[in-house]
């Protein structure tokens, strides 16, 4: 069950992310998750939104290079070893991830973690044989 993410690639300088989410908060967009990787010159954004479609149109339109990547949203109880647990069903079917990130919400007081990986499927699977929950791009945008 996949959910969409939106990478969008900014300048490291003072400002970048103040830009960004101008944009999104002009358009309505509500940010739902987010996580930043940089380099000296260049950042890459992640984004879970409540709306890729007007997302991705408020960056082209405002000159940002952004991607749609799928990625696997998977939930757990806001506790101790819900991380663990999630990461150790992936590893024991020999499954890396690309990166993840996490977020909390206060509904159901789940902690909600968002992952890359090579191969969905396998992923998707050894997930819920371990009776972890995937949750929906629908579930993610209600939060």
């Amino acid at each position: 069950m996949a959910v969409k993410q939106i990478s969008v690639f900014i300048e490291n300088k003072i400002g970048g992310l103040a830009t960004i989410t101008d944009v999104l908060a002009q358009a309505d967009v509500n940010i739902r998750a987010l996580s930043i990787a940089d380099t000296s010159d260049f950042g890459i954004l992640r984004l879970i939104v409540d709306d890729v479609f007007k997302a991705g149109n408020a960056l082209k339109e405002n000159g940002h290079i952004y991607s749609i990547t799928d990625v696997l949203a998977v939930a757990g109880d806001d506790k101790p070893g819900s991380i663990a647990r999630i990461v150790k069903a992936l590893a024991n079917e020999g499954i890396g991830m690309d990166y993840a990130y996490a977020f909390f919400a206060k509904k159901e007081n789940l902690a909600y973690m968002i992952i890359k990986v090579e191969d969905m499927e396998k992923a998707s699977k050894a997930l819920r044989e371990n009776g972890i929950h995937l949750a929906s791009e629908e579930e993610i945008v209600s939060l």
